[in-house]
């Protein structure tokens, strides 16, 4: 037989973006269009109803960066569509290329009552189905003028980052508004083609399957009317009853679909934004699930469930009604998905004790899964944390993004430091925004690594990143992919069915050992130090507010400040989101977060000073408290007591026009250059610097990866390397014992200070840096 595949393709191709997917809404009518534009910060929703409005058509420029604007759209379906379905379209000038990093919009009815959220892949709103012709439409959108970040050309400097930089320019030109008929058989021969278009596209050519789906998809666009499809679309659907019908095969792989939109919780928009972005996310899912009686939708981060529950009351009953329901599931059990590497182990445990304590409270729901798609690898101490809180699963997909090394499985035990082992998946589908396309299910099942042995994965299935999740196109999907030969099975389940089912069909899995090490992403230890320098900070007053907090209330009666300290806990564990303490967010949110941790410091610092003040009682001796675990200068741990006297330091000048610092444990020596060239511990009679090696040697490296820049250092940044040799400045600091030295090198000025405490065993440098660029996107 003539091999005619790509003729057939090319074919279908045209038809369906020319004819057919145009004939999914085939009669409209425009809309009345009226808008009011906030004048800076999102306002409530009662005042943005009520605002006064003026006109704006179609074509129109609108939406200043990081704006909100108030449309306000009123119509009348006409009377001939009586009996139809129809729908408002709503265009606010989107790229259906970049759902969740562009404008958005949540709709609203008169009273207040949210109805759905907008987004690229999700324009439109139910009026009515059917209607009875002659309805009053008035619905209120509050959109907002998110600026494009990773555009095409991704990695370009910007000043949309901040809105204190990104200027007024609009950002959006409005499209589309109107009131259209929905022909829902053409929408579901649509479906229908696609389906069998992009299955046929991955089977192998010499697939008897391949050419059946071929042939009867020839069938199919034979029987459409390019001139009537809307009245030959029925027909078209009955030519291909027949392929759809066919069962897979029993051994074909299973896909547990989790309807899913993995919204960061800052990152390319600030935590204000988030706020919305989930608001509209949960809009939407609670309303698929309403109209989908086999969908079933997981979201995670015990925070944004929070958010939903403090600002949009509404859709939180709708929410709590679909969890009682067993359709929207808590997942994860963390406050939110967090970066793993940088947090400290108190604040990890933590991260599940907050997260799992909302989900009980609320909905008394536990949950057995760790829920990490996208955090950038895995600290080997996990998975006793994990097993810690209760939780026995953990699902990440990120280490397939691994530069180097595939790894080797998709389903595992994960064994940590302490010999505790945590049943792991990694979705083969490779991504947290699976769209139900046919490329995506055939390389979940030509991936998945654990073949032979079990045949159950994963996929997170809708829209993520910055939100949006499932839709109705991806569900009508699953629906064909349900059973269909050539194809994977696809059903929608929640993450603990899908758990239970692989760990029952793998119950003895291979063991990974050790730690989960994303090859990628390395500069997230690096970038936006100030942000990093915060997180530490607070953890170790956290500590120290909890620890003489606690101790006065037990040996003083002093108010213990629960209250406060859960507060200040939930606002430090937000901010170690894996998009905010690895340094790879906007500036608007590292600027947010150095005011935050500010703030976090001053009144850490209040509680730990009332605190002590209580335990030190009346009177003027001055007293040192310890809250290091191990005696200090003579102060037990977790002790205080009147201040040692310390020894002397001495600093003398070298000839050669360096120093010699001493405090009788060690002598450090700083050369002309500024740099530690011998540090020599007295007590031990040892040399601690190496020859030629000086300890406090800085060097400079390029910064310019191939991809990623606030997330990425590639190997090559080694092969040019400057060393800072060069001292503009050496001199004893303000203290008369320190020494104080400056550098400079391009626009750049960095200030070192050495000191050595009293009678202490180590020395200190802390540099500054000035006119220097922080790493950020």
């Amino acid at each position: 037989m003539h091999d005619d595949r790509t003729l057939v393709e090319a074919r279908l191709r045209r038809v369906l973006d020319e004819r057919i997917r145009p004939a999914v809404y085939p009669e409209s009518v425009p809309l009345e269009v009226a808008v009011w534009h906030a004048p800076d910060e999102p306002v409530p929703v009662a005042e943005g109803l009520a605002a006064p409005v003026g006109p704006i058509a179609a074509g129109a420029r609108w939406g200043a960066p990081w704006g909100t604007s108030w449309f306000r759209v009123t119509g009348t379906v006409p009377e001939a569509w009586a009996g139809k379905t129809v729908e408002a379209l709503l265009d606010l000038g989107f790229d259906e290329n970049m759902p969740g990093f562009q404008c958005e919009g949540l709709v609203y009815r008169p009273d207040g009552t949210p109805v759905k959220g907008l987004n690229p892949r999700n324009q439109w709103v139910r009026i009515g189905a059917p209607v009875e012709g002659g309805e009053e439409v008035r619905l209120h959108i509050e959109a907002a003028s998110n600026p494009v970040i990773l555009d095409y050309h991704p990695f370009r400097p910007t000043q949309l980052g901040d809105k204190e930089t990104a200027g007024s320019e609009p950002q959006y030109r409005l499209e589309r508004m109107d009131l259209a008929v929905f022909d829902e058989t053409v929408w579901q021969l649509v479906i229908d083609l696609e389906v069998l278009g992009e299955l046929m596209a991955e089977l192998p050519v010499e697939s008897a399957r391949r050419w059946d789906l071929l042939r009867a998809v020839e069938r199919a666009l034979d029987a459409v009317d390019l001139q009537n499809v809307n009245g030959t679309a029925a027909a078209a659907r009955a030519r291909l009853e027949g392929v759809l019908a066919e069962p897979a095969v029993p051994s074909a792989h299973h896909i547990s679909a989790v309807g899913h939109a993995h919204i960061d919780s800052a990152w390319l928009w600030p935590l204000r934004e988030t706020v919305r972005k989930v608001a509209r996310t949960t809009s939407n899912m609670t309303a698929l699930i309403e109209d989908e009686p086999d969908f079933v939708f997981a979201m995670s981060q015990a925070q944004q469930w929070a958010w939903v529950k403090e600002h949009r009351p509404e859709v939180w009953a709708r929410v709590k009604k679909a969890v009682a329901e067993g359709r929207f599931v808590p997942a994860g059990g963390m406050w939110v998905e967090s970066d793993t590497n940088m947090p400290g182990s108190e604040a990890m445990a933590r991260q599940f004790v907050h997260g799992k304590r909302f989900f009980l409270d609320e909905f008394g729901i536990e949950n057995d899964e760790a829920w990490l798609p996208d955090t950038f690898g895995f600290a080997a101490g996990l998975p006793q944390i994990i097993k810690a809180a209760g939780s026995k699963w953990l699902l990440t997909q990120k280490i397939s993004w691994s530069q180097t090394n595939k790894f080797p499985h998709h389903t595992f035990r994960w064994e940590g430091i302490d010999g505790t082992r945590i049943f792991t998946h990694f979705p083969p589908v490779d991504t947290y925004n699976c769209s139900m396309k046919g490329s995506e299910i055939a390389h979940a099942a030509r991936n998945f690594k654990d073949k032979g042995v079990a045949r159950h994965s994963l996929a997170p299935t809708g829209w993520g990143d910055g939100g949006g999740g499932t839709t109705r196109e991806m569900i009508a999907k699953a629906a064909r992919l349900r059973d269909l030969e050539g194809s994977a099975t696809v059903a929608w389940e929640t993450p603990a069915k899908f758990f239970e089912q692989a760990e029952a069909e793998y119950p003895d899995p291979p063991v990974w050992v050790g730690e989960l090490y994303l090859e990628l992403h390395r500069a997230t230890l690096t970038s936006q130090a100030k942000t990093k320098q915060g997180n530490r900070r607070s953890e170790h007053l956290l500590r120290e507010a909890e620890l003489w907090a606690a101790t006065a209330a037990v040996r003083t009666g002093f108010p213990y400040p629960y209250e406060e300290l859960d507060r200040i806990w939930k606002t430090v564990l937000l901010h170690q989101f894996h998009d905010i303490l690895p340094g790879s967010s906007i500036a608007w949110v590292h600027r947010e977060a150095r005011k935050t941790y500010e703030k976090v410091a001053e009144e850490l610092n209040g509680v730990i000073d009332a605190a002590q003040r209580a335990l030190a009682g009346e009177g003027t001796t001055p007293l040192v408290f310890n809250s290091a675990p191990h005696t200090r200068d003579g102060v037990p741990a977790g002790g205080a007591r009147t201040p040692a006297v310390g020894g002397e330091c001495a600093l003398v000048p070298r000839a050669d026009g360096g120093y010699v610092m001493e405090n009788g444990r060690l002598r450090v020596e700083i050369d002309a250059h500024g740099l530690v060239v011998s540090a020599f511990d007295l007590a031990a009679d040892r040399e601690t610097v190496a020859p030629g090696r000086p300890a406090n040697l800085l060097q400079l490296h390029p910064d310019f990866p191939n991809m990623w820049d606030a997330w990425d250092v590639d190997e090559f940044y080694r092969n040019t390397v400057t060393d800072l040799v060069d001292a503009d400045e050496i001199a004893p600091g303000e203290d008369g014992v320190s020494v104080r030295i400056v550098r400079t090198f391009g626009a750049s000025r960095v200030t070192q200070v050495l000191s050595l405490a009293p009678g202490s065993g180590g020395w200190t440098s802390i540099p500054r840096s000035t006119g220097t660029r922080p790493r950020s996107s």
